[in-house]
């Protein structure tokens, strides 16, 4: 049996998230908090519909998209007024893991032919309203997407006899029953809709009612025990906390067998506090929540390591580290390659925000985007001269010029080292 997803949907009208694609009741003001909401606590994918007329809505849904993809940690999959490559294009720009193309408009049909080709498959979904769609286009679905999305009830048992792509389906019952009989359908891999796309929707809770009926949903599962674990006589096991980027080892703090089922049930760093003699989740007062990416057990079985999601400080003093007091040892390098184009970025942002007399960073953004652009191509000249040389201390030079230039660009594009990684690991 494969483990099944919740996905909740975000229906985009003008900047808002509406109700449902015929129902244009605004749930929320602020669609990018919403999907937020949904990343946080513990959906497991998100769909998003722009429901856009004309081409300026379309371009602030693309908007809407990139800032979605910003804040939340689960992946992306969008649609909704896609006429031409270049939406898809566009789409898949902002973040999002799959483009969407509607099969109830006969142009999807060629247009995802030569997307298939220029994007590949497995960047694109089909969605479909009835059954005799996937009948008719069976074969070209089977050969251009990797995911069909249906909306509204269908036959699922007749869907799973055509296809073997996963597919989602949107709905708008709200009866549970009937929610747990397509998430038991053999083709379905997740649900969407009404239901799980209610703005204070506890994807947790739903996802225990779904366990005891017999439906495996995507959650941590630890192959180990707790009871294997060698804990201390207060039955608590130390974990050091790392974060998943940068790997700079952020806190130390315990477990005991509460606290770890509670980790793995809901994604958040759980603690026992040995002081106050409770349960905590990190966060849980400051907002500075740890969000897990792993969770690893040393070869005595009496220390956890976990690499985090670290959102601001990790310690209470502020700092990113609990580990800030040097005490001894000799003056070493321990620059770390993502901090300082980090700390780089972040200089610049705050040059644009706050400009200071005789900056030349101020005298690039004063002087907008021609500039930086001509900065740009004139860096990347010079790298290009200086890799004809035999000095390999100039081409150092010129590639750090032209890295600063660069990221003066993405700061004025609104584009952060978060979309560049993403979009290099995405290839």
């Amino acid at each position: 049996m494969s483990y099944k997803r919740l996905i909740p949907c975000i229906f985009i009208y003008g900047g808002k998230a509406v109700s449902w694609f015929d129902d244009r009741t605004v749930i929320a003001e602020d669609a990018v908090e919403l999907a937020k909401c949904y990343s946080d606590n513990g959906a497991d994918e998100l769909i998003v519909f722009d429901l856009s007329d004309y081409a300026d809505e379309h371009e602030e849904a693309i908007d809407l998209m990139k800032r979605m993809n910003r804040v939340i940690r689960i992946p992306m999959v969008a649609g909704g007024n896609v006429k031409r490559q270049e939406d898809i294009k566009k789409i898949l720009y902002a973040g999002a893991k799959r483009a969407i193309l509607n099969f109830s408009k006969q142009d999807s049909v060629k247009l995802i032919e030569d997307a298939s080709k220029r994007f590949g498959k497995e960047k694109l979904a089909v969605s479909l309203n009835d059954f005799d769609a996937l009948f008719k286009h069976q074969h070209v679905i089977r050969e251009c997407c990797s995911e069909i999305i249906f909306m509204h009830r269908l036959d699922l048992n007749s869907v799973a006899n055509i296809t073997s792509i996963p597919c989602v389906v949107v709905t708008d019952t709200m009866d549970q029953p009937e929610l747990f009989k397509i998430l038991k359908s053999s083709g379905v891999k997740g649900l969407s809709g009404r239901f799980i796309s209610q703005p204070d929707m506890d994807f947790v809770a739903f996802k225990e009612k779904c366990e005891h009926k017999q439906i495996r949903m995507t959650s941590f599962e630890s192959r180990v025990e707790f009871s294997e674990f060698k804990t201390n006589d207060q039955g608590l096991i130390p974990v050091i906390v790392q974060h998943y980027k940068t790997q700079e080892v952020l806190m130390l703090a315990y477990m005991n067998r509460e606290a770890f089922y509670h980790t793995i049930k809901t994604g958040k760093m759980t603690y026992y506090s040995r002081s106050r003699q409770k349960l905590w989740v990190k966060g849980e007062t400051s907002g500075h929540f740890q969000y897990v990416k792993s969770l690893t057990l040393d070869c005595d079985n009496d220390t956890l390591l976990a690499k985090v999601d670290q959102v601001g400080a990790a310690c209470h003093t502020g700092s990113p580290t609990c580990f800030f007091q040097h005490l001894a040892g000799n003056d070493y390098d321990e620059t770390n390659p993502l901090q300082v184009f980090e700390t780089v970025y972040n200089t610049i942002v705050d040059r644009k925000a706050n400009p200071k007399e005789g900056s030349y960073t101020n005298y690039l953004f004063e002087k907008g985007i021609d500039k930086i652009l001509k900065k740009v191509g004139e860096e990347a000249t010079e790298i290009v001269i200086a890799a004809k040389n035999t000095n390999p201390e100039e081409v150092k030079y010129e590639l750090s010029d032209f890295l600063y230039h660069v990221m003066v660009l993405m700061v004025q594009k609104g584009i952060t080292w978060d979309d560049i990684i993403k979009e290099l690991a995405d290839r």
